[in-house]
């Protein structure tokens, strides 16, 4: 048998040494982790859906508000109605206003936005908006995370199926998973220098998303403005899958709206809305009346979808535009933005209240009386249940 070392005083100090360096090692790795940085509160129960509205009311009064400065639209993550400032993101009982869950950063918000029944929330560092976290309605419960190359000023346009992160210099689509399904144009921090790119040198200014595409305007360097269609989810998301790109011969041009057949741009300058086929060819014109551009950021988010329409705001006119092949069909005019579906019927902002539409024909039935105070710009809306929300600058309103 070997006899066992003997431990000298020596020894047992250099262990006491060891084991004090390795919790000092712990706390202070502790207090500069993320885990430390992050509030996580979640709902005690899950949120209860609100009732389904049973008609259009007679009238609307505020229910709720609440600070939403990070909100570019009212952002339902069902069945919470989210809002976000500074460094915090707060899911709400959309009846009531009051607040079920919250998740908070040592790091400032960059936009939310939502999908797969899921806030998605995104933080920035200091060269941009990379952290990423997805956050259950009901609950609050984290989902997947990821990191990304996100610039300032993202927004998040979500087409049911992918979530697209916007940006002036690239862009990039995103799966439930948050794993990247396809990134176009030169990220901040560019790690594949051979990524087909054929013009490295554009910037985006419009972009818009629909049926797994994503149409963008690019601004490329001796062009004069140019419409690209790309699928959100190409066999290799390093190499770009281009539907059609083709110029356009201006610069003041949006996306209005995307499908699997057709792609609305507006030229602003004419007046005119164009529709493009797979192939890059035009294959309709309509005039239009267009307002101000007062851009989002670095993107302008033109359209909403609701049911079987598309409804887009041109900055004076609400215009339904048929779902597949994004022809006009009615317009409604003098209004503050796209709309929003309440029981069978289109409730879309005007001066003074709510137009109630008929979704069909366009047809104004009525003006619910609503007061926004001294707000004069232009209102973004949402609806859930009985709730119709009101984005107006940096404050969610809930109205009943």
């Amino acid at each position: 048998m070997v006899r066992p070392e003997r431990r000298t005083r020596g020894d047992l100090a250099a262990v006491a040494v060891i084991v004090v360096a390795a919790l000092i090692g712990s706390v202070v790795l502790w207090l500069n982790s993320d885990a430390r940085a992050t509030l996580s509160e979640t709902a005690a129960e899950p949120l209860p859906k609100p009732p389904a509205p049973t008609s259009v009311p007679a009238a609307l009064h505020e229910v709720w508000r609440a600070p939403s400065t990070e909100t570019p639209v009212p952002v339902i993550a069902p069945p919470a109605v989210v809002t976000g400032a500074g460094n915090e993101v707060v899911g709400h009982d959309p009846m009531t206003g009051r607040i079920a869950w919250r998740y908070a950063r040592d790091l400032p918000l960059c936009t939310i936005g939502t999908e797969w029944d899921r806030a998605i929330a995104v933080f920035g560092k200091s060269h941009n908006c990379s952290e990423v976290t997805s956050l259950r309605g009901a609950t609050g419960e984290r989902g997947p995370q990821r990191n990304t190359d996100a610039e300032f000023g993202t927004r998040l346009l979500g087409d049911g199926t992918y979530l697209t992160a916007t940006g002036s210099r690239s862009f990039e689509t995103w799966r439930s998973d948050l794993v990247r399904t396809q990134q176009f144009g030169i990220p901040p921090q560019l790690k594949n220098p051979e990524n087909n790119m054929e013009r490295p040198d554009c910037t985006y200014s419009s972009i818009a998303v629909g049926d797994g595409r994503i149409g963008a305007i690019e601004n490329c360097p001796g062009e004069t403005g140019r419409i690209t269609a790309i699928k959100a989810h190409p066999k290799d998301d390093e190499k770009p899958d281009q539907v059609f790109s083709v110029s356009l011969g201006s610069r003041d041009a949006s996306v209005v709206a995307v499908t699997d057949e057709r792609v609305a741009v507006v030229m602003r300058d004419s007046g005119q809305l164009m529709l493009f086929d797979n192939s890059g060819q035009m294959v309709a014109s309509y005039p239009v009346r267009t307002g101000p551009d007062t851009g989002d950021d670095n993107v302008r988010v033109e359209s909403t979808a609701i049911g079987s329409r598309v409804y887009w705001h041109t900055g004076v006119d609400t215009i339904a535009l048929d779902e597949k092949t994004l022809t006009p069909l009615w317009t409604s005019p003098d209004t503050l933005g796209a709309g929003t579906s309440l029981t069978d019927r289109l409730v879309v902002p005007v001066n003074g209240g709510m137009a109630v539409l008929d979704p069909a024909t366009g047809a104004r039935e009525r003006v619910i009386p609503v007061d926004r105070g001294n707000y004069t710009g232009p209102v973004r809306l949402n609806s859930t249940g009985p709730i119709v929300l009101e984005q107006r600058g940096d404050t969610l309103v809930a109205l009943r």
